[in-house]
């Protein structure tokens, strides 16, 4: 029985400044976030991967190259996997998106008209979109553990197919930078066999 593996990119500008990127392009991993994928890479090194999948934005696109990169597997770039289509919120500061808005990532939880009318993807969209990659992985990858490298929000809408979380629990679970976030299948049943997995030195160094 082999793995899926969701693999969040590193550390990226968006991260700290406390952007919605969103779609974005040209939002680049920082300095510490191209270690966390380092160490992620080397972390898989032990878990006989053979394919890696990835986000066509740039920071999970670069996870991806250097996990490949140490593990010697081509990144194939799937649009499945993309982050969420933040409408009009694309590119505003999250303090600013609270005090006009109020909290629209718990809005977006509990499928509030308001997030599609602002053009914001809404959360059963990226559930299929997310299943429809891992129905590819078990049809195509059969018994093997694939990566697939992307954002917090598909991750998360993965976990809420295995496990039934309320809104607030989605909102108040953060998925780590470069984490994995593994799952088993059977007969297309799921099951969680790790969350926020991270090299050991990420718990030392506090990131």
């Amino acid at each position: 029985m082999g793995q899926i593996i969701f693999l969040r990119h590193g550390q990226a500008k968006n991260n700290t400044d406390r952007i919605l990127a969103g779609r974005t392009e040209g939002v680049p991993l920082t300095d510490v976030g191209e270690q966390q994928a380092q160490h992620t890479a080397e972390l898989l090194e032990h878990m006989n991967i053979s394919a890696i999948y990835s986000s066509p934005i740039q920071r999970a696109k670069h996870t991806a190259e250097i996990v490949g990169k140490h593990n010697s597997i081509d990144v194939t770039i799937d649009d499945r996997l993309i982050e969420l289509d933040m409408g009009k919120f694309t590119g505003m500061a999250y303090d600013e998106i609270f005090n006009d808005h109020g909290n629209v990532f718990m809005k977006f939880y509990q499928g509030d008209l308001e997030i599609a009318h602002n053009g914001v993807e809404t959360f059963d969209e990226v559930k299929k979109r997310v299943l429809g990659i891992v129905d590819h992985v078990i049809e195509n990858h059969p018994n093997q553990n694939v990566v697939l490298v992307t954002h917090m929000d598909p991750i998360k809408a993965m976990l809420s197919t295995v496990v039934d979380l309320s809104p607030t629990n989605l909102f108040e679970l953060i998925i780590a930078n470069a984490s994995l976030n593994l799952f088993r299948e059977n007969n297309r049943k799921f099951s969680i066999s790790g969350l926020n997995v991270m090299h050991p030195t990420r718990f030392d160094q506090g990131w």
